[in-house]
């Protein structure tokens, strides 16, 4: 049993909080020309912005947040956390690939593409590998956490996707770029502060059941099984 820790909260706290504040503080910084709705994040730290450190910083600290929730994430299992790990390193390589002051870059482009895919795609992983729903066989077995469920998961990747397509389709041949862009990079950075608040709250409401508040147990009392525990195996990521 691995419960998440208070700094693990803290840090999917911060992940929205870092996004939302690094793009306000670095808007306020740009020109009067800057348009928050029709223009992206990334032009805030590119090669041309006013005090693009803001923006790179932001971005630096907000891949690492995403890292850090991995690595203590064991609920979700090992696929998604690898995906999750992805979407921080690319977000943290978005800063090595500017978008330069004329045209687009091909470089830029694809990092910010594997970084919100990964984001968007990273609760199916851990749905896909859970049962439909109650296992006939074991009656007795905890649902997941409400976040790890086969329904919520795939219903919030399928929403994170659609974020994502609206994007692409503003990049393409549309006016509001930078609301998409940053609509979507909201959804896929709250996705993991609920996922670890679900499984905080999961893995409370299992300790509380198995800890004896007052005489001890009987010796035929049987210990539920933790909700957080993958349905596969003891988790095996460091």
């Amino acid at each position: 049993m691995r419960a998440v820790p208070n700094w693990g909260v803290a840090t999917a706290v911060a992940a929205p909080v870092l996004l939302v504040g690094g793009w306000t503080v670095a808007g306020a910084r740009q020109p009067a020309g800057y348009d928050p709705i029709r223009d992206t994040i990334s032009e805030l730290a590119g090669h041309d912005a006013t005090d693009a450190w803001i923006m790179i910083s932001a971005l630096v600290l907000l891949g690492c947040c995403y890292l850090a929730i991995a690595a203590v994430l064991h609920a979700a299992g090992l696929p998604s956390r690898f995906l999750l790990a992805v979407g921080g390193v690319a977000t943290i390589a978005l800063v090595a690939f500017p978008r330069p002051t004329v045209g687009g870059s091909l470089s830029h482009g694809i990092v910010a593409t594997v970084a919100v895919l990964a984001l968007a795609l990273w609760p199916a992983g851990s749905a896909l590998r859970l049962p439909r729903g109650p296992d006939p066989a074991h009656p007795g077995t905890p649902q997941p956490p409400w976040a790890f469920r086969r329904g919520v998961a795939l219903s919030a990747t399928l929403v994170l996707l659609a974020l994502f397509g609206w994007f692409a389709f503003e990049v393409t041949s549309g006016s509001r770029t930078g609301l998409a862009e940053r609509v979507t990079a909201v959804g896929v950075s709250l996705w993991p502060l609920l996922a670890v608040l679900s499984a905080r709250r999961a893995h409370l409401a299992w300790a509380a059941g198995v800890r004896p508040l007052g005489p001890a147990l009987p010796a035929t009392g049987v210990v539920p099984p933790d909700p957080l525990l993958p349905t596969d195996g003891p988790d095996r990521l460091a």
